[in-house]
């Protein structure tokens, strides 16, 4: 059984389709259900200013995807890494057990976007700590 918040996120999802001017895109699938994300995200002074994304997928990966990017937006560089997979399902108000890889890609996306930026400004994620 799904939240409120879960099916809202769903059935009216935020910052979703691909953002053309892209400072990095993290890229994420689990092979086993077939999901696909994109976390694209817009940086500016070491805060992402922008995040979008695109995904294929269940209700429990669009609803992910839509969250990773309202809790996102607006943190520096350092606070989006430390996200979780366990940020995103509490910000849900809890997934099924069997959806929670749903969140680890969410996460995984953002986590993988930010290693691209880093990369392209010269730097890696221990320069965030």
């Amino acid at each position: 059984m799904y939240s409120k918040t879960v099916i809202d996120h769903f059935t009216n999802p935020r910052n979703m389709g691909e953002m053309k001017d892209a400072d990095a895109i993290g890229k994420v699938g689990n092979p086993t259900c077939g999901d696909l994300i994109w976390i694209y995200i817009k940086v500016k002074d070491d805060v992402i200013t922008d995040v979008s994304f695109k995904t294929f997928g269940c209700a429990a990966a669009i609803a992910t995807s839509s969250m990773i990017t309202e809790i996102t937006k607006g943190k520096t560089l350092k606070e989006a890494y430390q996200i979780t997979r366990t940020d995103v399902a509490e910000n849900l108000e809890g997934l099924p057990p069997i959806k929670m890889h749903c969140s680890n890609l969410s996460a995984d996306g953002l986590h993988k976007a930010i290693q691209e930026y880093l990369r392209k400004t010269g730097r890696t994620v221990e320069d965030l700590k």
